[in-house]
Order: structure tokens, then sequence, then C-alpha cells
């Protein structure tokens, strides 16, 4: 449990980094996807032979997972922008609810009363939050309904990116899988870039030092330790621990940019966290 503790304050710190950086969305997030590739290439490179028993088809859908694992990140990072941390941290984390959704859909999978009420709840405290605060006139960010837009946005492209993936991880261990969505994923990102006429390297020393932190924290210490958690504690205890980091992140962005999230955000969240609570432990029983 210590790990999944420092996961969960790791992955929290990632909406304050992307705030405190000034680099282009789509620049920042591509960095961070680099520098979280090359940490994970030498635990790859490992078990390199285990990428000639990948299939052509295999490859398709890991290319379509990193592409989706772009979008998920651009459009979260974007969401920053125009919302409070408390709202696009709380609304992208309703991924859950579409994996639950989307393995319905797209795989059979059965969904019982449990899910099927986690997700109303969530789906419920989404509609507060993001209306309740708009229309009181006590929202924050530039453009709050667009930054929420933005933040379902990355949730659902964060759980097409799962959904990719799970047929694939049954074949192939985690280092080498990472390695490859998260390739593809950087390549996407700074094309995209590029497309734009983004510079890509005139950049102060405190975006790289921020580039590298995101990589190094939510990315090293955050995701890639609750993947190893995954081995060693309930799946469903690492989900609803997870839930941690909208409230961890709210605090962090109280003391660091002052942002005080208003009373629908907070109400809204919390039942968003409740929803997305009952769903993650239904998932997982």
């Amino acid at each position: 449990m210590a790990a999944v503790a420092v996961a969960v304050v790791a992955v929290s710190t990632s909406a304050i980094l992307v705030e405190l950086s000034e680099a282009p969305r789509v620049l920042k997030a591509g960095y961070r996807v680099l520098f979280t590739t090359a940490l994970v290439a030498p635990f790859a490179f490992r078990e390199r032979e285990a990428f000639a028993t990948v299939s052509g088809t295999d490859w398709v859908v890991v290319g379509v997972a990193g592409v989706l694992l772009a979008v998920h990140f651009t459009a979260w990072f974007a969401s920053i922008e125009f919302t409070s941390i408390a709202a696009s941290t709380t609304l992208v984390q309703t991924q859950p609810a579409f994996v639950a959704v989307g393995a319905w859909l797209l795989l059979d999978e059965r969904v019982g009363p449990r899910i099927v009420g986690g997700i109303l709840v969530a789906l419920a405290g989404s509609v507060l939050l993001s209306a309740g605060d708009f229309l009181s006139g006590t929202a924050v960010g530039a453009a709050p309904t667009l930054g929420n837009a933005l933040a379902v946005l990355g949730a659902v492209s964060g759980a097409g990116y799962v959904l990719a993936g799970r047929s694939v991880r049954q074949r192939l261990s985690l280092a080498p899988y990472v390695f490859a969505v998260y390739g593809v994923c950087t390549v996407a990102l700074f094309a995209g870039a590029v497309a734009s006429g983004i510079p890509l390297f005139d950049y102060p020393p405190r975006e790289w030092a921020l580039f590298v932190a995101m990589a190094v924290g939510p990315g090293l210490f955050g995701h890639t330790v609750v993947n190893w958690a995954l081995k060693h504690v309930e799946s469903s205890v690492v989900s609803v621990s997870l839930l941690g980091e909208s409230v961890v992140s709210t605090l962090l962005a109280l003391a660091v940019f002052a942002e005080v999230p208003g009373a629908f955000t907070l109400v809204g969240g919390a039942v968003v966290l409740v929803g997305i609570g009952v769903t993650a432990t239904g998932r997982a029983t």
C-alpha cells in the first residue's frame, strides 16, 4: 500500500506541473511521453525478444492505442488551461466508467447493476460539477464549459486506449507494451507539433526541467508504479486509491496557485468520485 500511496501523490502532481509549464500543450505532452519512454526503454530492451511475437494485427492495435493516448494527453492538458484543476482532474477520472461502457458495447462484457448505478452516479455528478458553477457564476477558469468538455474527451480517449490495448497486454508484458505504445504516442504528438509550426527546442531551462519532472513524477513514479502495484494489491483497492488524485491535486492547486474551487465543483466532484468508486469496485468483483 505504501507504493500505491506514492503513486497517488506522484500522479497528483501532473496537473500542477502542466499548469506551471508555459510551453504549447501538445509539446509538453510530447516531451512528457518521450522522456517516460526513454526511462522505460532499458526494461523493454531486456525483453526485446517479445517484440518478435507481436502479430501484424497487434501492431495495428498498438498504433491505435498510441494515437488514443496522444488524444488523451492533449485534451486533458488543454482542459487545465480552461477550467479549474479540481474540475479537470475529477472529470478525467471518469475514465473507468467509459471503460465499463466500452467493454459492454465492444467486448460484450457483462455489466451488472452495481456498475450501471456507479456510472449513473458519476454522470449525475459530472452534470452537477459542469453546470452548477457555470449557472451560479462562480466557475473557475477562462472557459470552464470548454475545459470540462476537454477533460471528458480526455477520459473517453483514455478509456479507448485501455480497451484497445487490453488484448495485446495478454500477449505482451508491461515494459515492451508501454515502450511500443508510448513510442507511437510520442510520434503522434510531435507530428502534431510540427504540423502546427510549434518550435521543438527553443525553450528555457525551466521548461525542460518541467518536462523531465512530468516524466519522472507522474510518468515513472505514478503510472508505472500503479502497474507494478496491480500485481501485489487488489485491483479494486488500487482503483479506489487513485480517486485520491483529484483530492491531492485540488489541495496542491490551492497551495501553489491559490485556486479555490467553487461549491458545485466540490459537491459535484465528490458525487463523481463516489460513482467512479462504485464502478471500479463493481468491475473488479
